[in-house]
């Protein structure tokens, strides 16, 4: 069995399409903290599309794991000279099959953290990129401060020279730059998070300030911290993914990545150090993400919301099929047409319903096999962001808020931990034992869950939204699931 490496691009078969470029042309002008499933299908690809181009040689990826998880990675990819194999699974049952080159390197940051900052410090760094989850940021969810309130993050507060996270290693690398005069560079979050520019400012800055408030006012002027929106299911690498390329194309593949056809990336142009002819391969450069991103969130995160908890309950296990579940979907139609499309800001060229239907279309692809686990996990981090801001801007405007309602009255039927059989469920969250202690009180306090101002603000005083989440509840633990989900689609907005 041939092993994936740069001496075997050449031998491999036609139906893989992989990088003729020279690889040892490549220079590295990204650092990347974060070498998920979700950069390699995504900004690894259009960096990699950019290079068979014959551009951008010199805007290559220095990936940097600081998680335990990202040892194994390293481990993988350097195996193979950092290349690995895309797989898009197309709704018919084909698949393209492409091998990217972008990725110089995938470091290790426990083991080597000097290295890193050197890395980030080297003048040939203008970008220094992430994809680190939307509760990676020790960001309030409410205020929008940074709190720093996350163990890592604290460990490097505390620490005299920080080396367990991003904003950590970041503050060392910004020191080298200003004393070497270098100047500064840009951060760019690909995370799914609104303002995810404004997010990572407030995080950096914010960590900065606890620790160097000198060092802080000079990244101020000189870090730049652009928004942006990406959009493509991506689900995590399974052994039944490499199998398929042993058995298809006879090489081995330890890391691979697999995808749905479609992608989108909406990116300010706001870098003070240059970056990538990006347009040139179908990223939307512009002035204004948020309304771009606002439509990604509450049209595709928030519909990922809205079917998972209810898809779960309702004994699916894949996206695919909880979207196909025709009361899901018929829920999923209210959510986007009552409430989602009418917060959003109008965008020349797009319509919004369309698009709507689109990511309904997009999820029902059965080859994907997106676990609904993986969307209903880390819930605290996701509804604030993805769902809330919809119910927010109902309420001020006057419109209805009953299906969000429902889907925040699923999410604290499934954090009760059993199914309707009794089964247990695995409630993965970073706040699991409070959301699953205010959970336990559904039946006797109906509105103890969504008390957490931390997470709902000041919902539980809102009445009409109150009104709405209690009588959902009491539908879904009384008459089950599925008949509450019917009589919640067939009444009126609320």
């Amino acid at each position: 069995m041939r092993e994936l490496s740069n001496a075997s691009l050449t031998s491999l078969p036609s139906e893989v399409d992989a990088p003729r470029y020279d690889r040892t042309a490549l220079r590295g002008g990204i650092v990347h903290f974060g070498v998920g499933h979700f950069h390699r299908s995504h900004q690894a690809m259009y960096l990699d599309e950019l290079m068979r181009r014959g551009q951008s040689m010199d805007w290559a990826v220095h990936g940097v794991g600081v998680r335990p998880a990202d040892e194994g990675t390293r481990n993988r990819l350097a195996a193979q000279d950092h290349l690995y194999t895309l797989t898009v699974k197309e709704p018919d049952g084909s698949r393209r099959n492409r091998v990217i080159g972008s990725l110089l390197s995938a470091g290790y940051s426990p083991q080597d953290p000097t290295g890193v900052v050197e890395r980030i410090a080297d003048a040939a760094t203008r970008v220094v990129s992430l994809t680190i989850t939307e509760g990676g940021y020790g960001i309030d969810q409410v205020t929008g401060e940074f709190t720093g309130d996350s163990a890592p993050i604290r460990a490097d507060l505390d620490a005299d020279v920080p080396n367990t996270t991003p904003f950590g290693l970041v503050l060392q690398a910004m020191r080298l730059r200003r004393d070497r005069g270098l100047g500064g560079l840009t951060v760019m979050s690909c995370d799914n998070i609104q303002e995810n520019g404004t997010v990572s400012r407030a995080a950096f800055l914010g960590f900065a300030g606890m620790k160097d408030p000198e060092l802080a006012r000079w990244m101020e002027q000189e870090v730049s911290f652009p928004n942006s929106m990406v959009d493509r299911v991506t689900p995590a690498t399974v052994d039944a993914d490499r199998a398929y390329l042993e058995r298809t194309f006879g090489y081995r593949d330890r890391w691979p990545v697999t995808a749905e056809p479609f992608h989108q990336w909406v990116l300010e142009d706001a870098f003070v150090a240059g970056r990538p002819p990006l347009e040139d391969v179908g990223v939307d450069i512009v002035g204004d993400v948020e309304p771009y991103e606002l439509m990604k969130l509450r049209l595709a995160n928030g519909t990922h919301q809205a079917l998972c908890y209810f898809g779960f309950l309702l004994g699916h296990r894949y996206v695919h099929e909880a979207i196909t579940d025709p009361d899901v979907q018929a829920l999923l139609l209210r959510y986007v047409d009552e409430e989602a499309v009418p917060t959003l800001k109008p965008i020349a060229g797009v319509a919004f319903r369309a698009y709507g239907r689109t990511v309904v279309a997009r999820f029902a692809n059965p080859e994907i096999q997106d676990p609904l686990t993986r969307i209903c996990a880390d819930t605290s981090d996701r509804i604030p962001k993805f769902l809330l801001p919809v119910v927010t801007a109902q309420l001020a405007d006057g419109g209805p808020v009953g299906v969000c309602a429902a889907v925040v009255a699923a999410w604290a039927r499934y954090a009760e931990g059993t199914d309707e059989q009794g089964r247990p469920i695995d409630v993965v969250d970073p706040r699991r034992d409070s959301l699953m202690a205010a959970a336990r009180r559904n039946g006797d306090a109906p509105t103890a869950f969504i008390e957490d101002r931390s997470l709902f603000g000041t919902l539980a005083e809102s009445p009409r939204f109150v009104e709405a989440y209690v009588e959902a509840l009491r539908l879904i633990r009384t008459g089950g699931v599925r008949a509450a989900l019917r009589q919640i689609v067939a009444a009126p907005s609320r």
